[in-house]
């Protein structure tokens, strides 16, 4: 077993009883997943470590497989929602909460209201901001859109999440929106 592996699933086995169970048997980490979070955290300067990028790369992996099966593409979704969340200022958890209620994690989704993409962005922003050629359904577009959006109305309601994400969903003044995103962080992103 590689150093680096050996040292995941140590922190894993400290961290969460739960944990151990499944990494104390090395034979039950897929080697797709091993090679694919090696290749993650070689290119990952969102995180202040190597071992930070590990531990956070392998556990929202396993959260995230039940909804994403493919392993390259969830890892290049965690590695660009880490980097996009990082540079707007915002938790990385709370962006995967949200694009959990969001799309859930369906690149192409369009909503009935037009909106498009993982973070469901609607298109008149492209026209906004005057770059016509920006294209929603890009993971790093769509990221970069939505965690800007968010993290200004966050800034602009004080640090109040429920009323930032009211905001983003253009339902300021009722509670059912954060509501599903504050269940989503609950029940995926931060429990264990």
């Amino acid at each position: 077993m590689r150093p680096a592996a050996a040292g995941v699933m140590l922190l894993l086995a400290l961290m969460a009883p739960r944990a151990f169970a499944v990494a104390a048997v090395p034979n039950t980490v897929d080697p797709a997943l091993r090679q694919a979070l090696m290749n993650a955290v070689h290119d990952s300067a969102s995180f202040s470590n190597r071992f930070e990028a590990e531990v956070w790369l392998l556990d929202m992996s396993t959260r995230l497989e039940p909804l994403m099966p493919d392993i390259g593409r969830r890892m290049a979704l965690l590695k660009t929602v880490h980097a996009e969340a990082t540079h707007a200022g915002l938790d990385p958890q709370v962006v995967l909460s949200l694009i959990q209620v969001e799309s859930r994690f369906q690149r192409f989704a369009i909503s009935s209201a037009g909106a498009l993409g993982l973070m469901q962005i609607m298109p008149f922003w492209i026209d906004e901001i005057g770059r016509p050629d920006d294209n929603l359904f890009d993971m790093r577009t769509n990221l970069r859109y939505g965690c800007t959006i968010l993290a200004y109305y966050l800034k602009i309601e004080h640090g109040n999440l429920t009323r930032a994400l009211a905001r983003y969903n253009g339902s300021l003044g009722q509670y059912w929106y954060p509501a599903r995103v504050e269940t989503a962080m609950q029940r995926r992103w931060y429990a264990r």
